[in-house]
């Protein structure tokens, strides 16, 4: 498409006065009034949000200009879709040369770096360079770094299609962007802005940790630990307020010049307590405070060099990172993994970092991806202010008994800012934004925003969350905090202090408690002898004196949640889990009794819902849970993720919905091959309840066809597993195991035959990757023979991208290791192999083995091994009846006619022939599948479910 009239006024406007706007008068804003918002207003963004969208779901933000420095600021402009950032624009005046300049370059690349944001954009609309932003960002790098495009105005109209093809808006709507950004990603270079300051705070802690123990011996391991994580809390802290406004910009620097660095930084910390009031300054006793103060970290000693080394790269031009967008989503995944590890005391008192045992066993740290905190938070607290005015909004309290380093908290306080922002505009703007009690102030470019003291007083009335770990909760706090003062300056809450005489934070020390949600004061009864060690690892919690209020109320009305899955139980609370958990089962899984505990913290009608592993729906081991929520909740929803959801860990896992009520119906089920509804009285009457997500009503009535009146393969013929050449266990030795010494790319001598890899297994189609293998009792496991000549079935182990069960027929001698699976018929069977061949081969066969085998239905590393071939449904057929008979031959010729023309498009060069060989084979197939739906008795609605057209 040609650039649109509109953009070739642009151009021409733009030329003609070309020097004036080179010249020095012509400034930032002006460009950006008079040719970049016009240029994107074409692209299709909503600029002055004419649509009158919320402030959380505005196409674009109109970033305040903060001073941040000599010369950084936010980005001017922030796209979005569905409140969820893009890109950024960095606007610069046309007298900026954008080709050449480095500053402009290296400061939109902290930004998008530092924000998660894959590609974002420079123009001074003379200029126009889009940047890869995932590569580390260097003071030292030229502006050609990651650059991925350049043009000039003169160019837009002949590269329009391609400017508008990644950052339109329908672009970015239909994936175009995305699509983008990952072909165009660069493989070397890229470093995740989350475990680049990984990397930065798991060196703070080393420094101060062997600072903090070498200067102050008489601490614990509990002390250090504490006073290390609070140091470099606070020093986040009060670093992100900088780059957002909120502190003057360089204080922390300036601790580098001169000596007693932490002297002059406890000051800081101080003045912060009469600013803030946060828990996370809290130096001495306060009335109607609930957390003890710290007074132990004012008192440390720690030395210059520690300090210095921390604070030199956390300034521009040295850091990388801008920490005006580093969100609190970013930051929380930061934490999870730095709260995976553990300061340990040894006997001569030296900071040892070492993995938390817990997290050791469990295999690692595991933080909850967005998309699925925002699944739970919209299906539970979107559902239940569904209708509700702010009014009637007052007092729903939720909770996350797990907290971890806030995740779930910080979206359902996001998804609550949001909401009552909407509301105080829908119930009156000019009302809600007067008086003393003013809910909403107006902002830059007419957008209406929040109120300090009322994100404070939705925070305190909402949110509430529990943690075992003393960091975690901390953490939690810490991201809370940041997430509050998103958006604020140092003149808005100077403000707020003059208006309420209040401090600008709240003390979240009664909302977010550390304990174990699991196990209550009754841990104690009958156990007077417990040492200090245990009392604290078990750390009991009570949850009628921790939240009186709640308990008084009746309960939370949400609960949400990653409960701990593959933790640590020692026998003690083995004990006390059997005797008060009714869930309970010989596996003594946490996440279990998070379920029951969880329940049993809702008020009526109050809804849960918990990331968990998804074999409790299912498996033997998950009866006393499923009928716990049957009997004690409503079953609203499952949504099933697979294994993809945590990168670190394959983990088959599911999202429910429960909520505590009788009246329940039906049970919403989501996965992969669609959604639908289970019958809820039809489940509770099964005897154990299982809930068999993968097989909808309709999907029943299709594998019904295929099992009731179906062979297995196995009762046709032998199915093996194919050679293992090696095998130390069999007394190989190791040189010739490592050298593969019986493999060969020639043919030695007459033991040696072709050997096939799985690649070389396709439908319909067998290819040889030239390796030879000398076959005789000295391999591993040689198998018999007759497996390796002679017609015969070979089905590949992993299946193709489109999950295809692939499988060839074999004629010739060759051999195979357990990437290759043969099938041998057996002598009585009626039914010729390349009938067989067809129906394995068939959409209908994948289809049913993605649900029912239970390799190949494997969302992460899928396999088609002897157990899943074995089980494969071969329909039972007379063929001494002449119809069965029709339909059996003419199957075995669709068949054979697929095996020819594979043949034949494999010795095809000319390409032209070779697309007609390949449209007859796509036609044959197809008429193959429809034959073996014909064989199975389909009806053209079933069909179509195969087929994932409904």
């Amino acid at each position: 498409m040609t650039a649109p009239a509109e953009v070739i006024v642009l151009i021409e406007n733009f030329e003609r006065n070309l020097e004036a706007y080179r010249g020095g008068k012509y400034n930032e804003t002006q460009v950006r009034r008079d040719f970049i918002d016009p240029l994107f207003k074409a692209l299709g963004w909503d600029m002055d949000n004419s649509l009158g969208y919320a402030e959380g779901y505005r196409d674009v933000i109109h970033e305040d200009a903060i001073k941040i420095g000599a010369s950084t600021r936010a980005p001017d402009y922030s796209f979005r879709v569905g409140g969820q950032r893009k890109f950024f624009l960095e606007a610069k005046k046309p007298a900026v040369n954008v080709k050449e300049d480095v500053e402009p370059a290296f400061q939109l690349r902290r930004y998008a770096w530092s924000a998660k944001l894959p590609l974002s954009i420079v123009t001074d609309f003379e200029e126009f360079a889009i940047y890869d932003c995932r590569q580390k960002p260097n003071k030292d790098d030229k502006a050609s770094k990651a650059r991925l495009f350049y043009c000039t105005y003169r160019d837009y109209a002949e590269k329009w299609d391609e400017i508008a093809g990644i950052f339109s808006k329908d672009a970015v709507l239909k994936g175009s962007f995305d699509k983008y950004a990952s072909t165009s990603k660069g493989k070397r270079g890229t470093s995740e802005v989350d475990s680049a300051f990984l990397a930065e705070i798991e060196n703070w802690r080393d420094l101060l940790a062997h600072n903090i123990a070498l200067r102050n011996a008489n601490l614990s391991q509990r002390d250090l630990n504490f006073s290390v994580q609070q140091t470099i809390d606070r020093i986040i802290f009060l670093r992100i307020c900088e780059d957002r406004g909120i502190e003057p910009y360089g204080k922390l620097m300036a601790l580098q010049n001169g000596v007693n660095v932490y002297a002059r930084l406890r000051q800081m910390f101080r003045d912060a307590d009469d600013r803030y009031n946060s828990g996370l300054f809290h130096f001495s006793k306060e009335k109607n405070r609930a957390g003890a103060p710290d007074e132990l970290t004012l008192h440390l000693e720690i030395d210059d060099k520690p300090l210095k080394e921390i604070f030199k790269n956390l300034y521009y031009p040295d850091s990388p990172y801008e920490f005006s967008v580093l969100g609190a989503d970013i930051l929380g995944s930061v934490y999870e993994q730095f709260l995976g590890k553990v300061i340990r005391l040894t006997s001569g008192s030296r900071a040892v970092v070492e993995d938390k045992p817990e997290v050791k066993k469990a295999g690692g740290v595991f933080y909850t991806p967005a998309y699925i905190v925002q699944y739970i938070v919209e299906h539970t607290i979107g559902k239940l202010l569904e209708g509700k005015s702010s009014k009637q909004a007052a007092g729903i309290s939720i909770l996350d008994p797990a907290c971890g380093s806030g995740s779930f908290l910080i979206g359902a306080y996001q998804y609550l800012l949001d909401w009552y922002l909407e509301r105080y505009v829908e119930e009156g703007a000019e009302k809600n934004s007067k008086g003393k009690a003013a809910r909403i102030h107006a902002a830059a470019h007419g957008a209406w925003r929040l109120t300090s003291a009322e994100k404070k007083r939705i925070l305190l009335e909402h949110i509430y969350g529990v943690d075992i770990d003393t960091q975690a909760v901390e953490v939690t706090k810490l991201s809370l905090l940041l997430k509050m003062l998103e958006g604020e300056s140092n003149e808005s809450l100077n403000n707020q202090m003059a208006l309420f005489h209040e401090r600008v934070l709240p003390d979240l020390d009664k909302n977010i408690q550390c304990g174990n949600s699991l196990i209550g004061p009754d841990f104690y009864d009958g156990q007077l002898d417990l040492d200090d060690e245990t009392v604290q690892r078990i750390n009991v919690f009570d949850w009628q004196a921790g939240f009186p209020h709640i308990h008084k109320a009746g309960g939370f009305d949400v609960v949400i949640g990653n409960p701990p899955y593959g933790a640590s139980i020692d026998e003690k609370e083995k004990k006390y889990f059997k005797e008060r958990y009714a869930t309970q089962n010989y596996k003594y899984d946490t996440y279990v009794f998070f379920i029951e505990r969880g329940i049993s913290l809702l008020r009526n009608n109050g809804k849960l819902s918990f990331i968990t592993p998804e074999v409790w729906t299912r498996l033997e081991s998950g009866t006393s849970l499923r009928q716990f929520l049957s009997s004690n909740s409503a079953l609203e929803r499952f949504k099933f993720f697979g294994e993809g959801v945590f990168s670190a860990a394959v983990v088959s896992t599911c999202v429910f919905i429960a909520n505590r009520s009788e009246k329940q119906s039906t049970i919403n089920i989501e996965t992969n091959l669609g959604s639908w509804k289970l019958n809820a009285a039809q489940w509770k009457a099964t005897p154990n309840l299982v809930i068999d997500y993968k097989v909808s009503p309709a999907a029943a009535s299709v594998i019904s066809k295929l099992t009731l009146s179906s062979f297995r393969l196995s009762d046709l013929g032998e199915v093996i597993q194919g050679i293992t050449a090696y095998d130390k266990y069999r007394g190989q030795p190791p040189d010739l195991i490592k050298n593969r010494a019986y493999h060969s790319p020639i043919k030695q001598d007459d033991t040696y035959g072709k050997w096939l890899e799985g690649k070389d297994v396709g439908r319909y189609q067998l290819s040889w990757s030239g390796e030879w293998l000398s076959y005789g009792p000295w391999l591993g496991a040689a198998r018999e023979p007759r497996f390796f000549s002679g017609e015969r079935l070979l089905f590949r182990e992993v299946p193709g991208k489109e999950r295809r069960i692939q499988v060839t027929l074999a004629t010739e001698t060759s051999y195979y290791g357990h990437s290759v699976t043969p099938f041998l018929l057996n002598g009585g069977c009626t039914f010729a192999l390349r009938f067989i061949l067809g129906i394995v081969n068939s959409r209908l066969i994948s289809w049913y083995g993605e649900i029912l085998l239970p390799n190949f239905g494997k969302d992460i590393f899928p396999k088609l091994n002897p157990q899943d071939i074995r089980l494969i449904p071969i329909k039972k057929l007379d063929i001494s009846i002449t119809e069965n008979k029709q339909i059996h031959d003419k199957l075995v010729a669709l068949v054979e006619k697929m095996l020819a023309l594979h043949q034949q498009l494999a010795t095809t060069k000319n390409p032209q022939d070779a697309t007609l060989k390949q449209r007859q084979i796509d036609a044959t197939d197809k008429q193959i599948d429809q034959l073996v739906y014909q064989l199975y008795g389909l009806s053209d609605e079933e069909i179509a479910l195969v087929e994932g057209n409904v």
